[in-house]
């Protein structure tokens, strides 16, 4: 059998997904299972182990006729028996309907005349269960699994030298994660949390627990907000990994992650590091699953700068 899936969205909304793809490879183990990403979210794939291969399709950009004929003319190459649409979009739905696929898949509402198995789009469940019912359509029943990750061992390796290189020791480590803007900013998207306020939670852990040590991710573009933190305290520790499976090592490693609502956030679910999650307008649970290793703080302004330093100390110090 070959299943492709359209999966718009950024890395997060990829992890989500996780469980459904290893779920759908665990009832079909022979199926080859491909999906169609944006560019941005292809390295999600990296700790994937049940794709295949990945495609790439820049839903969000203003597409030509000739670029979505272009993506209809490959899917109908490869002559999949199964497609699973993530998106309620009339033109997705006409979309799959020319590729000739045989059994589409999709929740109904716009574009559910052109698929032939539609489930509903129950949007205020946890993402990963919503992703989940899709394969119902193909008699799979059982309850959504707990999202797991699939890390590299080179980059198990590389986190293990990581913190040999920063000098950290059997005592673990905080790691502080600060977000990344997967869309561009004009879309209004709240994912950071200012440097000034990291100061204070960072030099608060390293005044109660001075033995376990406080890391810093740099994600790229974060050199301004990684100099904000040196000027106060010139010896932090800075990580930099280049790819999610040295992302996911580094979070593992980790005795607690502080994070904003990001794909390191969904990393940590996986990995099941204890985390503490900040939110602005997003409901988080949307977006992560119950557990006692995880607790959300969501603004009650719906913006995350608004949440004090001192909200957060709380949690970690179960205040």
């Amino acid at each position: 059998m070959r299943i492709v899936a359209l999966v718009p969205g950024g890395i997060s909304d990829q992890i989500l997904f996780f469980p459904t793809l290893d779920d759908l490879k665990r009832n079909y183990p022979d199926a080859q299972i491909d999906v169609v990403v944006e560019p941005r979210s292809k390295a999600a794939y990296r700790v994937s182990k049940s794709v295949n291969d990945v495609l790439m399709f820049d839903y969000k950009d203003r597409n030509s006729l000739a670029d979505w004929a272009n993506l209809v003319g490959i899917l109908r190459d490869r002559e999949y028996d199964v497609a699973i649409a993530l998106t309620q979009s009339l033109l997705m739905g006409l979309l799959l309907w020319l590729t000739g696929i045989p059994t589409r898949i999709g929740y109904k509402g716009k574009g559910a005349a052109f698929l032939t198995n539609t489930v509903p789009l129950k949007q205020e469940q946890y993402a990963a269960d919503v992703y989940h019912t899709l394969l119902q359509e193909l008699g799979i029943k059982s309850p959504c699994p707990q999202l797991a990750v699939n890390v590299p061992k080179l980059d198990i390796d590389w986190a293990d030298k990581e913190q040999l290189r920063l000098g950290v020791k059997e005592t673990g480590y905080i790691l502080i994660h600060n977000g990344v803007n997967e869309l561009p900013a004009n879309q209004g998207q709240d994912r950071t949390y200012p440097a000034e306020n990291w100061l204070d939670i960072i030099q608060d852990c390293q005044q109660k627990q001075p033995d376990i040590p406080v890391m810093v991710v740099q994600e790229p573009g974060q050199q301004e907000f990684v100099a904000q933190l040196k000027q106060s305290i010139p010896d932090i520790k800075i990580t930099s990994p280049d790819n999610m499976g040295k992302l996911a090592a580094m979070i593992a490693g980790a005795n607690l992650l502080l994070c904003t609502d990001s794909a390191a956030m969904q990393l940590a679910v996986a990995v099941q590091t204890y985390t503490i999650a900040l939110f602005g307008s997003t409901d988080p649970a949307k977006l992560l699953p119950k557990s006692e290793k995880i607790i959300a703080i969501k603004s009650s302004t719906g913006k995350i700068a608004d949440i004090s330093p001192k909200t957060i100390l709380e949690k970690i110090w179960g205040g």
